[in-house]
């Protein structure tokens, strides 16, 4: 099982559940507004009076079969607009009952 976590430009909200939805990516825990910029480039967004965009973020947990296609679509709503920004971070998770 693999976590993806997901930074993007808010605009791209309905892009990104489309992926999700698109590759069965059901569960997911969403954070509306983050702030912060790209660490290779594009445009800060950090919710201030010089840069007033902002971020959102989400985090979901999917088998590992999930994880290639999943990012190629997520890499085609990154590429639509480039300098706003969508990084996708995956991390190894287990599965525990509580």
């Amino acid at each position: 099982m693999k976590a993806l976590f997901i930074s993007f430009y808010q605009a791209f909200y309905d892009e990104v559940l489309e992926a999700l939805n698109k590759n069965n990516a059901r569960g997911f825990t969403f954070w509306e507004e983050v702030r912060g910029r790209g660490s290779r480039d594009g445009e800060p967004h950090l919710g201030s009076h010089a840069w007033p965009t902002l971020n959102s973020a989400l985090i979901t947990f999917v088998p590992d079969h999930m994880v290639d296609p999943l990012l190629q679509d997520l890499k085609k709503v990154d590429e639509s607009a480039p300098k706003q920004g969508l990084r996708a971070f995956v991390l190894e998770a287990e599965e525990r009952t509580v």
